[in-house]
């Protein structure tokens, strides 16, 4: 699927943008326009991300028609009446910021950018309607371009129009990993418990929520009282908004377990479909007992591959991975480039069929373990139709999906309003 041109980049760009003070249009697309500081802040990371000139001369105009572009689709996908569900935003939506948080070079880093915790990213209003715009694109596009394909014949073709310039394909790793969560022992989940009730109890006996939530909660929303803002369903983890939504007006709920820990929730006001709540977070916090015990058992499931066991089999039945826990661990093929840095140090010095020791990676906000399998490598080398089918194949169709979404933008340019304000 060709993707929207910019979407990502104007996703990073609009909590930014909004901080500009001046500000004007420089494009009405249908309902939608696009703000000089959103145009600015995208022209600076596209010149970033493909090392060019900011101030060169037609960038400027080439990130305008794109974004022009993007407003097309939206537009389109809004006329076509396509759906996004609130639970689709809220995955995409967890997805970018573990991407966001990534580059940012970690959470406090990524929290520091946008001045607001993750957990109000999730929720913020601005965010999600972005993300929903970025899938009603996306899912007009894949509906006009479900049945695109690409023949043998067309894939040769591609092939020898476009060899000399198609670059030489870099060094693969076909990889399989086998991952364990820490658990905490019964003893420490009870006395976590044990405090949050004892929280609850205290605060429905007329203890004041606010002061202990600044008091004892390991959330970002700690310094505003626990607050939590206004939110619809979609917006928090299952477990907890089970009981969120289903609380009384000041009702203090009993502690509830998910992956982020206990919490203590209380409904502050409800409007419509949606509710304000605040919480206080109690954390489980691993033991380097625990740590241990998770790193022996992946040891021993180590020592059972390397005296033959089959991994794929290993991994179905003891892997805690969802994603890759049913296809027997596989990671799939990988480039030198694209890397998980947690473990790329091993994988590039490895040899077809190498496991590694149990190492730690993070894991949604918490970490895990994992041993990973090295099941082939696949050198560097120039681009052919015999071993790189499948490749030329894929590329061949982006190159096709290309020419036919430029072909429906430039429909969509004669039938749907647009301007340049600039």
């Amino acid at each position: 699927m060709t993707k929207p041109f910019l979407l990502i980049l104007t996703m990073l760009a609009a909590p930014l943008a909004a901080q500009t003070t001046l500000d004007k249009v420089v494009a009405v697309v249908d309902r939608e326009v696009i703000m000089l500081s959103d145009l600015t802040f995208t022209v600076q990371q596209v010149a970033l991300q493909n090392r060019l000139d900011p101030n060169a001369p037609d960038l400027r105009e080439r990130v305008l028609d794109g974004m022009i572009n993007d407003k097309l689709v939206l537009a389109q996908a809004i006329e076509d009446s396509v759906v996004v569900t609130e639970e689709e935003v809220t995955d995409r939506l967890e997805q970018q910021i573990q991407r966001l948080t990534y580059q940012a070079g970690g959470q406090e880093q990524l929290e520091k950018v946008y001045g607001m915790t993750v957990s109000r990213m999730k929720r913020d209003y601005q965010f999600r309607e972005l993300i929903r715009k970025q899938l009603l694109t996306q899912k007009v596009q894949q509906q006009r371009q479900a049945s695109l394909s690409v023949s043998r014949r067309e894939v040769e073709e591609f092939f020898q129009t476009y060899k000399d310039s198609i670059p030489m394909v870099p060094t693969e790793y076909t990889l399989s990993h086998i991952f364990l969560k820490p658990l905490p022992d019964s003893s420490v989940l009870q006395a976590i418990r044990n405090k949050a009730q004892a929280v609850a109890d205290s605060i429905k006996a007329g203890g004041d929520f606010a002061a202990f939530a600044k008091r004892h909660s390991s959330d970002g929303s700690a310094a505003n009282g626990g607050d939590l803002g206004f939110a619809r369903r979609g917006s928090f983890v299952k477990e907890f908004e089970e009981v969120a939504f289903t609380l009384r007006e000041n009702e203090v709920s009993k502690p509830v377990k998910t992956q982020f820990g206990f919490h203590v929730i209380q409904l502050m006001e409800r409007r419509g479909d949606a509710v304000r709540t605040r919480h206080i977070l109690f954390p489980i916090e691993m033991s380097k007992a625990n740590d241990d015990s998770a790193v022996a058992r992946l040891g021993r499931i180590r020592a059972e591959a390397l005296a033959g066991g089959d991994f794929g089999v290993l991994a179905r039945k003891h892997s805690e991975d969802p994603d890759t826990k049913d296809v027997g661990g596989d990671l799939g093929k990988v480039a030198a480039d694209q890397l998980d840095p947690s473990y790329a140090d091993f994988v590039t010095a490895a040899k077809g069929g190498d496991i590694s020791e149990p190492r730690r990676v993070p894991y949604q906000n918490a970490y895990g373990y994992h041993i990973i399998y090295v099941r082939a490598v696949t050198p560097e080398h120039t681009v052919n139709l015999q071993d790189d089918y499948p490749r030329l194949e894929q590329l061949a169709l982006q190159f096709k999906l290309s020419n036919q979404y430029q072909q429906w933008v430039e429909e969509m340019r004669k039938n749907i309003y647009w301007e340049k304000k600039l």
